[in-house]
């Protein structure tokens, strides 16, 4: 059963567990703090595959073969797939999983499409509409680079506020089934447009996102920043982190000593050269399914307000000259089910 709690947040009765993950990374994440919890690490961004574009659906299809196998599931056992990317039509996704013949629901919520996938088939699960779904998402430097920005080659000069795309992939397997971690809640965010318009300051653009988000979360719940082990946002990276918490000061929201960032996670700002941190569809996903699913199956940490973060914009918008809309959705991750 599902209920709403407050204004903005669903509770989910008999609360769906997460009963596989996986994780596929690059080079250059593996290189980077978290490489031990990385399920797939390729030898170099091409995975086996003549193009960026095909090598980013490859880390899809193999990031859910993964998260199956550690659930000990096959495709038939699955009902539905969640999945989206940051390219134009999601084609990461609709090529790397047409194989799989998974009913499939195309997602697009940029950066914070784990989050999103997450929370569809959460949704799903605890509503009865099926008892296995996937979530799956990815990004891919050079692909996003390509679409969103100049050509390699270009040898552009990247700005301080500037991220960096994570090339990764992250799956989770969510059934109807015993075992923590559980999917408690979820809060579906609003879109919140500041009037940034700098493309190399993402960080900006979703921060009152997900100030926003996790507003409403704690206002809806209840709930207090202390009763979290930690609070998750997805690729904020130095400067949206930096903002997201100064926001929500001004609420008398003191997320400070509970913080963390993917996009400062995954990457060590001070020997890789990634200037405000990690960004993409790739890099939340890929910090979920390793670093943070791996340490709540072995009790480290228990409560985690995982909220994933996105910039709305296309290269059509920016062209125009429109603002960058952000949106940030909230799961709440625990190892008690409510």
């Amino acid at each position: 059963m599902i209920s709403r709690i407050g204004q903005y947040t669903l509770q989910l009765g008999n609360a769906p567990s997460i009963v596989g993950f996986a994780s596929v990374v690059s080079k250059k994440e593996s290189e980077g703090p978290l490489c031990k919890y990385f399920d797939i690490i390729g030898d170099d961004d091409h995975f086996g595959e003549e193009t960026w574009e095909k090598a980013e659906s490859r880390m899809q299809k193999d990031a859910v073969g993964k998260a199956l196998s550690k659930a000990g599931l096959t495709t038939g056992d699955i009902q539905y797939i969640f999945a989206g990317d940051l390219l134009n039509q999601c084609i990461s996704s609709a090529y790397g999983l047409r194989d799989l013949q998974i009913p499939f629901v195309g997602l697009y919520g940029a950066c914070s499409t784990m989050a999103e996938s997450l929370s569809m088939a959460s949704i799903f699960t605890a509503a009865g509409a099926c008892t296995n779904a996937v979530a799956v998402t990815s990004s891919h430097f050079c692909s996003a680079e390509r679409q969103f920005r100049f050509p390699l080659e270009y040898g552009g000069v990247r700005t301080p506020t500037a991220q960096w795309t994570v090339t990764g992939s992250g799956s989770v397997v969510v059934g109807s089934h015993l075992n923590g971690p559980y999917v408690n809640m979820v809060t579906i965010g609003k879109i919140q447009d500041m009037g940034i318009k700098d493309l190399n300051n993402m960080g900006a653009a979703m921060a009152p996102a997900a100030a926003d988000t996790i507003k409403c979360f704690l206002e809806d719940t209840g709930k207090k920043p202390e009763d979290f082990d930690m609070i998750l946002t997805g690729d904020l990276g130095l400067v949206g982190s930096e903002l997201l918490v100064k926001l929500l000061l001004k609420d008398d929201i003191d997320i400070s000593k509970k913080h963390q960032d993917c996009g400062l996670l995954i990457y060590d700002l001070e020997k890789q050269d990634v200037h405000a941190g990690g960004s993409g569809c790739g890099c939340s996903g890929s910090v979920l399914c390793s670093y943070i699913l791996n340490n709540m199956q072995n009790g480290a940490i228990n409560d985690v307000l995982f909220v994933a973060t996105g910039a709305l914009m296309s290269t059509t918008s920016v062209q125009q000259g429109e603002s960058i809309p952000g949106i940030a959705h909230l799961v709440y991750l625990s190892n008690q089910s409510l």
